[in-house]
This record gives C-alpha cells, sequence and structure tokens, in this order.
C-alpha cells in the first residue's frame, strides 16, 4: 500500500466549502468577541477600553523560503508576529484575522497545515480566529494576518512616551534567530549545489526553533511581573527589525538620543557559538539581525533597581537628549553611531 496522502484539489470543495472546512471548530473564548467566523465580518463587543490593531504581510520568496519552511511553522510564525506588536502595546491579544493568497500548487491538505499553526497560536495565546478567508494568487503564497487587543486607556504605551536620562530595557536574548535563517540558507546553498549532501543541523534545534517556531511567552511574563510591580514602561517596541531599528524607532518618536553598552546587550549564547563558527559578529546578529521578537522598552531612573531585578529583563543603556545621537559604546575605543541597517522588505525592482 501506498503511504502517500491523499491530496484534494482546491477547485474540489470550492472558496466557502473550503473555508468552512478550514475554520470548524473555532469557537470565541474572549467575551469582546460578539461575532466570529461564519459571517459577513466579525463583531466586537464594545468596552470603554483601547482597541489595538495590528497587521502584517508574509510573503513567499521574501519573507519565507518553503523549501525549509514548513506551512505549519509559517501559519504558527505568522499570527506570532501580530500578536508580538499588541503585547508591545502594553495590551492583550483577542482577536486575530487571516487571509491567504494561494496557487495551484497548494491542495486542501496543505492549506489545513497552515492555517493548523494558526489556531494552535491562537489557542495557546487565547485568541480568537475571527476572519479566515482565501483568493487566487499567480505570485506564490501570500500570508497576510490582522491581530487585535485591549487594554485600560492609563496602561497603553507607544514608541512616543521616552524622556532623556531614562533607562533602555531589553527581554530575552537577541541574535538565535537572525543565526537560525544564516543556518538555513548556508544548508539549502548545499542542496541547490549538491542535492544528496546531508543537512548539517545537528545541535542547533534551538536557533531553528527561534526562526521557525518563535514564541513570546518570555515576553508575556516580563509585562506581567511588570504589572504586578506596578512598572509601566514610558515607551516600548518590539524587536522584530534588530535591536538597531527598534532603539532609533523610540529615538525618533520620543525626540530623544540614546548611549546603549555593547557589553549589556544580550547576545543568545547559541548565536553566538554559530556566529563565531560562521565568522560573523555576534553583536551584529544582535543589533541588526531580526524575527527575535522580544521587547524593547524605557523606564525611570528610579526604577532601575527593581526593573533590573526581573527575570529576562536585561538594562542596555539610557536616553539622552536629541543632539546628542543615538550610539553604541563599546568596552574599548569610540563610540559607534547606530544605524538601521536591518532587513528590508521592500525589494528594489520586485513584481508588480
Amino acid at each position: 500500500m501506498s503511504d502517500t496522502k491523499k491530496r484534494t484539489e482546491l477547485h474540489e470543495l470550492g472558496r466557502y466549502r473550503l473555508l468552512e472546512r478550514l475554520s470548524e471548530g473555532l469557537d470565541p473564548c474572549n467575551r469582546t468577541t460578539a461575532m466570529g467566523l461564519g459571517h459577513d465580518a466579525s463583531a466586537m463587543a464594545p468596552t470603554k477600553r483601547r482597541v489595538v490593531m495590528a497587521s502584517g504581510l508574509m510573503l513567499e520568496g521574501i519573507h519565507f523560503n518553503l523549501t525549509y519552511f514548513p506551512l505549519k511553522h509559517l501559519g504558527y510564525k505568522s499570527l506570532i508576529a501580530q500578536l508580538g506588536r499588541i503585547y508591545a502595546m502594553n495590551a492583550e491579544p483577542q482577536q486575530a484575522q487571516v487571509a491567504l493568497g494561494v496557487s495551484g500548487r497548494f491542495g486542501v491538505e496543505e492549506l489545513e497545515e497552515l492555517v493548523g499553526g494558526v489556531r494552535l497560536a491562537a489557542s495557546r495565546y487565547g485568541v480568537d480566529l475571527v476572519g479566515l478567508d482565501v483568493s487566487s494568487s499567480y505570485t506564490g503564497l501570500t500570508v497576510g494576518v490582522g491581530a487585535q487587543g485591549q487594554c485600560d486607556a492609563r496602561e497603553l504605551v507607544g514608541r512616543s512616551g521616552a524622556r532623556e536620562h531614562q533607562l533602555l530595557c531589553v527581554t530575552g536574548a537577541l541574535g538565535a534567530a537572525y543565526m537560525g535563517q544564516q543556518l538555513l540558507e548556508r544548508e539549502r546553498r548545499v542542496f541547490e549545489a549538491n542535492p544528496y549532501a546531508q543537512p548539517q543541523l545537528e545541535g542547533h534545534s534551538y536557533l531553528l526553533e527561534r526562526i521557525l517556531k518563535p514564541e513570546l511567552r518570555g515576553c508575556v511574563a516580563v509585562l506581567a511581573e511588570l504589572r504586578q510591580r506596578g512598572l509601566r514602561p514610558t515607551a516600548m517596541t518590539l524587536v522584530n527589525e534588530g535591536l538597531a531599528s527598534a532603539l532609533l524607532h523610540i529615538c525618533q518618536r520620543s525626540g530623544v538620543g540614546c548611549r546603549v553598552y555593547a557589553d549589556r546587550i544580550p547576545v543568545d549564547a547559541h548565536a553566538a557559538a554559530l556566529a563565531e563558527e560562521l565568522r560573523i559578529d555576534p553583536l551584529t546578529a544582535a543589533m541588526n539581525g531580526g524575527e527575535d521578537y522580544e521587547l524593547l522598552f524605557s523606564v525611570p531612573v528610579k526604577a532601575h533597581q527593581e526593573v533590573a531585578s526581573v527575570e529576562g529583563v536585561s538594562v542596555v543603556g539610557h536616553l539622552t537628549d536629541a543632539g546628542a545621537g543615538a550610539y553604541m559604546v563599546p568596552p574599548h575605543g569610540d563610540e559607534l553611531r547606530i544605524t538601521a541597517q536591518g532587513w528590508n522588505a521592500i525589494v528594489p525592482g520586485g513584481a508588480d
């Protein structure tokens, strides 16, 4: 007997039966979800709290390569990326919507894998999937995700509240996702040159998980601990395109400068080991890599001792007058101007 799985072509079900199949069993778990899937649009129960929304696209060949990216992991990560933005506003995510652009390369079962990853992430983070759509595409797989959350008005945090002399803090460790990407790209090039070559991925499961299936639980735990201690960040942003970009976002929106100390930046140990092997500066991976999905936030100086004692938080620098600019201070030598050298999603000459 053949072990080949049956492939159901998309046209066999049609758009509406496909959507019914992909959304089967998705029932709301949040009181703010008045109507979810199965209607012309979703409906939210009005409250006096602030509503926070985020959305983003993941495009095949730009954000992911299906040569090594499992569809279930892709679905999981696509939602995590938007939930991270909600948490970065100090809000709790509650609803999400997904829109897919797919070609005839994919069957129903493959879309079930993709949506299954979204559903798993939604379940783990207590989010209702309230919108789901599928359309034909001639340009590869497109995954569009929107997320919505809420918070009390006085708890809302953006990028614009940082002030001179306040402290800059980072959650978790940085650089692991970037180095996981470098590893996968290395193996892809080897495979293209020699399809019979065996992948050399042993001992790097953590790095692969950070790029293929990232989590936000560290961020969630830190935010909960800050609330418990009565500490509200004055500004906050998601570290998803490298620490350098995140620092410049806060500096620009708040009208301040910064000094970040190189020896205080929490570079992931697994990332540092592989970076040494591949002759990449580990600090470059942390500053200019991406997709770490950690948080950068500022707090008043008086909170230094308390915030430094929160597990998973590193105090990496402080804010200055805008005229002083944004610089990284190495252990020895001159200060280095911070520039956003992270990955750019806008590709010159891309398809119309």
